[in-house]
């Protein structure tokens, strides 16, 4: 592979500065059940808009589903999990009408689409009892950007839960000019643990105060599926972290590796990179070109910090430790070799927001220290001192207008920011200019370290929210309600 670029280096660099490895492979504890290893990968089932418009039921229920080759009881979208592919293209409408068949509230979140957050669009504040349906309506803008998007639940104080469970999909939002590849792939990898009778395994509260990282990390629901191809062939992978609390820093050695972009950003021309890592929330768009041989696909080990000395916490979670990491893939390079693709065209310069007036400047802490809020022997997560309340707007921004906000993260863990509706320019990493615009949904903040982002609210008005996306800490209160008008 080529070597990193000074972009990639900002770019794996800014990703997690505390990133490093640690320890012996310790990421595929099956807990007793009987997980089945190497099967030929499959990916959900494809549901792609017509004339403008995708629409379709998605029913969330518990129930048996098949994870990692056997039959488990899970969470679910429509009995399978990952739940279908929604293939769109900017300016179309999406209706979705979501069956709750849980026995919690839920909603639906559809996470970096550029939509209205208001009424029965993107809106997270409002809840579907079980038992009950509810139909969303998404507008995409003409000019909406391309790229792999995802949706699963938002319902405050059990989102991890769910997620965890199984509730999750992709989206993908085509290009106007195809990108010359052999085949496309959507991997979503997440990680759950289950019980030997292959039921969800009980959450500890020290699990929730670091994050929880599941036993066993899957690839579209299975467990180090094959993928096969020839020597030459350029496919796109479309990869998705879905994963509660697991950051992912993505290598597979021995092969061409091109990132397109990172959440909806895009790079005016491909990067080539060793590796990408990738926090809760994000996903990545890559080119793979097949080099003959078998490679792994892994996810090597991250250490995204510590409680310290809070809750007794002396290190990273259990399952962070491993030198050689998870194995998430392998993928086969065989046969006759196929002639050189195309080029890839030159996407649009994204847009730069530096040179652009700013209208207000902010500060958003995120901490984490000990407190009565949650029960004795509790941690409090907090973005400028408190809490989430639903019925308080944290943040008010004028639409149309351009905002800088500094991130900073005052506690000895990384915070994963997610800010629905509007996607951020990264503009300073840990008092470091970033060259050259990236545009992201979700920013990991490094502990003790601080991030800049401008922020343009464009076209839409109404609340919506931000929040650290390690999900445990979501629901435990490290997220605010944010209204433009």
């Amino acid at each position: 592979m080529q070597p990193l670029s000074r972009r990639s280096a900002l770019l794996l660099g800014g990703l997690g500065a505390a990133a490093t490895a640690t320890g012996a492979a310790g990421l595929l504890w099956s807990g007793g059940f009987q997980a089945v290893r190497g099967q030929d990968m499959e990916e959900p089932q494809a549901l792609t808009s017509v004339d403008g418009r995708l629409r379709l039921t998605l029913s969330a229920a518990s129930g048996k589903v098949r994870i990692a080759g056997k039959d488990a009881t899970a969470l679910s979208y429509n009995g399978s999990l990952p739940g279908p592919t929604l293939f769109l293209r900017a300016g179309d409408r999406l209706n979705v009408r979501l069956e709750n068949r849980l026995g919690n509230p839920t909603n639906l979140h559809v996470h970096g689409l550029h939509v209205s957050p208001q009424g029965n669009s993107d809106n997270p504040l409002l809840a579907v009892g079980p038992g009950t349906s509810f139909d969303y309506e998404y507008q995409l803008p003409a000019d909406h950007p391309p790229g792999v998007y995802w949706y699963h639940p938002h319902h405050h104080g059990l989102v991890a839960d769910q997620i965890f469970g199984g509730l999750y999909g992709a989206i993908v939002v085509q290009d106007d000019r195809p990108i010359p590849t052999i085949r496309e792939r959507v991997l979503l990898i997440s990680d759950i643990s289950l019980t030997p009778d292959g039921r969800i395994a009980a959450v500890s509260v020290m699990e929730k105060m670091m994050g929880r990282e599941g036993d066993l990390v899957l690839v579209n629901g299975q467990l180090n599926p094959r993928l096969a191809a020839r020597p030459g062939e350029r496919e796109r992978w479309r990869v998705v972290n879905a994963c509660t609390g697991r950051y992912l820093k993505l290598r597979l050695d021995s092969q061409s590796l091109q990132l397109l972009g990172l959440d909806s950003g895009r790079f005016r021309v491909p990067d080539d990179v060793d590796e990408v890592l990738l926090a809760p929330g994000n996903r990545a768009d890559l080119l793979v070109t097949a080099q003959a041989g078998t490679a792994v696909l892994r996810a090597l080990p991250v250490n995204r910090g510590s409680l310290g000395s809070m809750m007794g916490g002396n290190g990273p979670p259990r399952s962070s430790v491993g030198r050689s990491g998870a194995v998430l893939a392998t993928f086969t390079v065989a046969g006759a070799p196929v002639a050189g693709m195309a080029s890839v065209p030159e996407q649009s310069a994204p847009r730069d927001l530096r040179a652009e007036p700013v209208a207000a400047r902010r500060e958003l802490v995120f901490a984490m220290g000990m407190g009565m809020r949650l029960g004795a022997g509790m941690m409090d997560f907090t973005i400028n001192g408190k809490s989430f309340d639903p019925a308080r707007v944290d943040t008010t921004v004028s639409a149309g207008g351009v905002e800088e906000w500094t991130l900073r993260n005052t506690s000895l863990m990384d915070h994963p920011v997610h800010l629905h509706v509007w996607p951020m320019q990264v503009i300073e990493q840990a008092g470091l200019p970033v060259d050259i615009p990236r545009w992201q949904d979700v920013v990991n903040v490094p502990a003790r370290s601080s991030v800049r982002v401008r922020i343009a609210f464009d076209d839409f008005t109404g609340k919506t929210v931000y929040h650290c996306h390690i999900l445990d800490h979501e629901d435990a209160g490290m997220m605010g309600v944010i209204e433009s008008r």
